[in-house]
């Protein structure tokens, strides 16, 4: 009957879908496309008139096992990527710009370009919003192709220059690049969201022709528009920006501030700590404390050097002035149940001794001070370093000796 036709079409669909998934799992493409061929021939078979628009599915499936498949060469994938933008209009936009990724990845830059430029000029019916924003970014990203060529162009007039020459037509033609790069990547970073590669581009063109104060305005709305997701590279590349124009400390400093209160563990933690720890302002150097310790919270930075190097420096002038030792105090408390095995075990001394005497020396300087001179940490490290008649771990010795009375303010 009908309805059994139905129930039996269904279960086999699924298992041979399961079949499929099963073996793109296990990274057996050929086994995966001889189930997907069975699939789509089911489908060409099917006599129901219940729609079960399979065209994505096959689409994604296909494409994930042309790219994998030992004896899938680019002819296939091309003539096969073409069928799927006839079989469904409303998805011919994101097949063209999934086209153009994988032409790109195999080189084929010109063959991309084109891709993008037909995807262009298609039409279908009458326009909706999401065909206008994947239009856009079909847009953007033949923008991204134009700046490539702009950059090819400037890298090739440069080395001209060099050698006294002048070349017109390079010239024009890297103008041409950049008039069309620029429309198009102006464009896309109008509109919300993490435009972070049109965005350095565009930034890029209007600084090589001194457009800073556009490039500012682009960057800061990137970095404070609220209408834009919470995104830490737009205050990095803002930061980058204001420093290779030799902006103000105050402006590096807030770029950073923010960029501080959204990744602690940024890898730029360090330079707003030094920036931070160079200023007349208590109120400053107070903050570098906390974003240094902060950092610290975090495993990838468990061996920086510079860091522990950071914190050291400054908790030794601390202690030796004798001054704000409740700054070391506040952010000690809340890590007191927890940094000790984290950072201060004696497995990690051993370890730390064995493979970086210098990351050694840091951690045995801030473990004597927070956890006193009885730390195992720092028993082992400066044990080991005196040992080896090192003078400035006797040095570390002698002065965690001598201020650990600080160690019991600290602890309370």
């Amino acid at each position: 009957s009908s309805h059994e036709h139905k129930l039996n079409f269904k279960k086999s669909k699924e298992v041979c879908l399961n079949y499929i998934q099963d073996a793109m799992l296990q990274k057996q493409w050929k086994r995966a496309a001889e189930f997907l061929t069975f699939y789509i021939e089911s489908l060409e078979k099917d006599y129901s008139r219940e729609y079960m628009g399979p065209s994505e599915m096959i689409w994604r499936i296909g494409t994930e096992i042309l790219c994998h498949h030992s004896h899938s060469s680019m002819k296939e994938f091309n003539s096969f990527i073409e069928q799927m933008k006839t079989l469904g209009v409303k998805r011919y936009l994101k097949v063209c710009l999934e086209h153009a990724f994988h032409l790109l990845c195999n080189g084929l830059i010109d063959e991309a370009y084109q891709n993008l430029s037909l995807a262009e000029s298609w039409r279908f019916g009458e326009q909706t919003v999401i065909q206008d924003k994947e239009m856009k970014l079909i847009q953007a990203y033949r923008g991204l192709l134009d700046y490539y060529s702009w950059s090819k162009q400037k890298n090739i007039l440069l080395e001209h220059d060099q050698d006294g020459f002048e070349d017109l037509s390079v010239e024009q033609e890297m103008h041409s690049c950049f008039r069309k790069a620029a429309v198009n990547l102006k464009e896309i970073i109008k509109i919300p969201g993490v435009w972070d590669l049109f965005v350095k581009c565009y930034v890029d063109l209007l600084e090589f022709y001194g457009d800073h104060n556009e490039a500012r305005q682009v960057l800061n709305e990137y970095a404070y528009n609220s209408k834009f997701p919470a995104n830490p590279n737009a205050h990095v590349y803002l930061y980058q920006f204001l420093k290779r124009h030799g902006e103000s400390k105050k402006s590096l400093i807030s770029a950073l501030k923010i960029l501080y209160d959204i990744v602690p563990s940024h890898e730029l933690m360090i330079d707003f700590h030094i920036m931070l720890q160079k200023s007349k302002k208590r109120k400053r150097r107070r903050l570098g404390l906390e974003v240094i310790f902060a950092a610290l919270d975090y495993a990838g930075w468990k061996e920086n050097v510079k860091a522990w190097s950071c914190l050291a420096r400054q908790v030794k002038q601390i202690v030796i002035s004798e001054k704000h030792l409740d700054w070391i105090k506040q952010e000690w408390n809340s890590r007191k149940d927890w940094w000790p095995a984290f950072h201060f075990s004696r497995y990690l001394a051993k370890r730390n001794w064995q493979e970086n005497e210098s990351l050694s020396y840091e951690k045995a300087l801030v473990a004597g001070i927070l956890l006193g001179k009885d730390c195992k940490y720092f028993k082992y490290v400066s044990h080991q370093g005196c040992k080896t008649q090192v003078q400035r771990f006797r040095l570390l010795k002698k002065f965690v000796n001598k201020h650990s009375p600080v160690y019991l303010r600290i602890s309370g």
